[in-house]
């Protein structure tokens, strides 16, 4: 016996999209699978790591433990929704310029968590900043980088003057 098939209508990065899926389908495997979008990554499966951080109506959710049908009439942001067609985000560039970037596969759902962030809070605090970003894992920086590229963004980097520009 099969699955139920459902069928869902929601914007994806902004671009209306439906798809036909079992029923027991996750956000991460449609989004990766059906629409090519390779950016957030599957990892713990537990709502542990956050490498596959994505936006749902604006919120944060583990898009591996997410049910797509709950993305069903609503908004999914991606990283791939938060790049530029042409260069890097100025979360990505801050990221880049500060070498908060090692092997980069907890890249993805970090710069959507921390694009989250500071639309909530635009000049962060190193609290906001960490209670934040307690959901997102990184094995190779041990997070001073990281840190130091969000405190840059928000204003909040002694010594380093905000990023306030976005590319275009």
């Amino acid at each position: 016996m099969s699955a139920a098939e459902i069928d869902l209508r929601f914007t994806l990065n902004g671009r209306e999209v439906q798809a036909r899926v079992p029923s027991h389908t996750l956000l991460l495997d449609l989004v990766r699978e059906r629409f090519g979008l390779k950016g957030s990554k599957r990892s713990c499966d537990m709502e542990v790591c956050g490498a596959c951080t994505m936006m749902l109506d604006g919120n944060l959710v583990s898009s591996c433990t997410t049910l797509a049908a709950d993305a069903d009439g609503r908004a999914v942001v991606t990283v791939e929704g938060l790049t530029p067609a042409a260069g890097l985000s100025r979360v990505q560039e801050a990221l880049v310029l500060h070498g908060a970037v090692q092997c980069g596969f907890c890249t993805p759902g970090f710069v959507v968590a921390i694009t989250h962030l500071l639309q909530q809070h635009p000049n962060a605090d190193d609290e906001q900043i960490r209670r934040h970003l307690r959901g997102n894992l990184c094995r190779c920086t041990g997070y001073v980088k990281i840190l130091a590229a969000v405190r840059s963004l928000a204003g909040t980097e002694p010594g380093l003057q905000p990023l306030a520009h976005e590319r275009t």
